[in-house]
């Protein structure tokens, strides 16, 4: 059987994801799909809008068949360890494939070679990407140059030419991302062949909608947020998203925002010392300082506020959101290093599944080295109990709490259709 695997957070599910899953199955020939999908938390170390478990079943209606969750030891890391970690669940299945992924370039004969040079070549990128950073790059940035000057010389051809070219690449945001895919692929010596889509219509980051029905998930929350709500963003999203965003919304389980966690995060933020700040993950480079130092000019003690306060040239928003995140999750510098990182997740959760998905997990039960989990109360593993605490504080956020949500990871099974 061939098996595509897409790596998600339909945040939430759109026109745009929908164009992207189609044309996956059919470069692939997939006679199924298993989609990879951030929990409760974003990789732009932002919540999303509704649970996991409400978009789990859209990825379902959507046509995924098997929806896996990706810790959140990955999730809401730099692109490097998302795709890692994304690529070496696909890969444990041991059913997958090809892995498709979206990119401006829409091809992979720029971003392949890339990879391939840049994945044996760790020390000297990181030594790169250091200088680069030390002249107050941020760090996609500095990532891009270094990743163009490590990788992008091609034997007999002129350096320079090409380093800018591959620089050119690397700065749109979806050709990054891939390339951390194709590098991940490549370390964990994966047998998955990737594929890529051209992404069209509206940009990662764009803000408004287009004229036509595809708008980017940041397009369509900004329409939700507004006086329009739901009605404003329908003709972006297939009509299962809206009912299943306007069920969660009538029953309090959604819109979570950064917002909705603004007092429990001040609260680690003023009672914590700057040492005790500085022990978790992503607190770099004094940061711990600058938090204490812009606390007291605060004027409505909102995220936002803190983010634009703290924001740099060198501090990306997209760092500090996940700086902040692992304050808020008590995810200590240790437990997320690089070499913890390597190991990999260490598990498979399944959110949901397809009566086809049903079918492919009694296959990855015969291939899959790594346990399967369907209800989290049956393994215990120190990267389940950061997504079983994650889950926790997302559901303490809702706009309506309950005891039921704030324990669900307890008791509920995956999601079928």
């Amino acid at each position: 059987m061939s098996v595509v695997g897409v790596i998600v957070e339909y945040n939430p599910f759109h026109n745009g994801h929908a164009l992207h899953l189609a044309e996956a199955k059919r470069l692939a020939a997939a006679e199924g799909v298993i989609a990879v999908m951030s929990g409760d938390f974003l990789q732009r170390g932002e919540p999303a809008l509704v649970s996991k478990w409400a978009r789990a079943e859209m990825a379902l209606h959507a046509g995924a068949d098997l929806v896996l969750e990706l810790p959140v030891a990955y999730a809401a890391q730099p692109a490097e360890w998302f795709a890692y970690g994304a690529a070496a669940l696909l890969d444990a299945t041991g059913i997958v494939s090809h892995l498709c992924f979206g990119s401006e370039a829409g091809t992979l004969a720029e971003l392949q070679p890339l990879a391939r040079q840049l994945a044996g070549e760790s020390g000297a990128l990181k030594a790169a990407i250091a200088e680069e950073l030390a002249t107050g790059a941020s760090y996609p940035a500095a990532y891009a140059a270094a990743a163009a000057r490590c990788g992008a010389a091609p034997a007999g051809g002129d350096p320079g030419a090409a380093a800018a070219a591959a620089k050119a690449l690397l700065e749109q945001p979806n050709n990054s991302l891939g390339l951390h895919y194709l590098i991940a692929l490549q370390r964990l010596g994966s047998r998955i062949t990737p594929l890529t889509v051209r992404r069209e219509g509206a940009g990662y980051h764009d803000a408004k909608p287009g004229d036509a029905d595809i708008a980017s998930a940041t397009a369509i929350r900004g329409l939700i947020a507004g006086e329009g709500g739901l009605k404003a963003a329908a003709p972006y999203i297939p009509p299962f998203t809206a009912e299943i965003l306007a069920r969660e919304f009538r029953a309090g389980r959604g819109p979570v925002t950064w917002e909705s966690f603004a007092a429990p995060l001040f609260h680690q933020l003023l009672t914590s010392s700057p040492a005790k700040l500085a022990e978790h993950h992503e607190v770099t480079e004094g940061l711990e300082h600058r938090i204490k130092k812009m606390l007291p000019g605060l004027q409505q003690l909102t995220v936002n506020e803190l983010l634009m306060k703290l924001k740099t040239k060198r501090y990306t928003y997209t760092k500090l959101q996940r700086m902040l995140l692992h304050i808020l999750l008590q995810h200590q510098r240790s437990a997320l290093s690089p070499q913890e990182l390597a190991i990999g997740p260490g598990y498979i959760r399944v959110l949901g599944f397809s009566s086809k998905g049903r079918a492919m997990l009694r296959q990855m039960k015969t291939r899959c080295p790594l346990p399967i989990v369907t209800r989290a109360a049956s393994l215990t593993h120190p990267r389940l109990d950061l997504d079983i605490r994650a889950a926790a504080a997302y559901a303490n956020a809702m706009p309506i709490r309950n005891s039921s949500e704030v324990f669900r990871e307890y008791r509920q099974p995956p999601i079928t259709i």
